[in-house]
């Protein structure tokens, strides 16, 4: 499964990588946000991989929860096996395991921009899930006590 894929530029080294991985297994690639489409066709070109139709359920055995956030135009994926989290750009790591929301200028590249109450009310239904670790875009993963720095990220001004 690849969640916003990006191929870096030693291409060679990740393809063979990827090949040794992706080898007899179905591959899914799943996009969180627009912005993050960047590897995206590479990969369904080379795996014909399954992918996920925006607020569609995915099939059980992907083993991943789709969690639509319309008002940011944005899914947030849960990996329950492994109490992970992984958002597109709704939040970043901050450094040493924490997270914030997003800068409020990156609202400002959604169609209809979202208030900042608008954004932690999204979010905040994430804080129901067992999180451990929080596998963000942008900056360094919370790895454990994801549901911690969750909370921590919205109650901050």
């Amino acid at each position: 499964m690849f969640i916003d894929p990006l191929v870096p530029p030693d291409e060679a080294a990740f393809w063979s990588w990827a090949d040794d991985r992706c080898r007899g297994r179905e591959v899914v690639a799943l996009e969180t946000i627009r912005f993050h489409r960047r590897s995206r066709e590479a990969v369904l070109a080379r795996y014909t991989a399954a992918t996920l139709a925006a607020g569609a359920a995915a099939p059980a055995h992907w083993g991943v929860d789709p969690h639509r956030l319309p008002a940011i135009e944005e899914t947030v994926f849960w990996i329950p096996e492994h109490r992970a989290l992984v958002p597109g750009d709704v939040l970043i790591g901050t450094g040493g395991g924490g997270l914030s929301l997003c800068p409020e200028s990156w609202l400002e590249e959604l169609g209809e921009q979202p208030t900042l109450a608008e954004l932690r009310a999204a979010v905040g239904v994430l804080c129901d899930l067992d999180v451990e670790m929080v596998l963000v875009s942008h900056g360094d993963p919370a790895l454990s006590d994801g549901r911690a720095e969750l909370a921590r990220a919205l109650a901050s001004p």
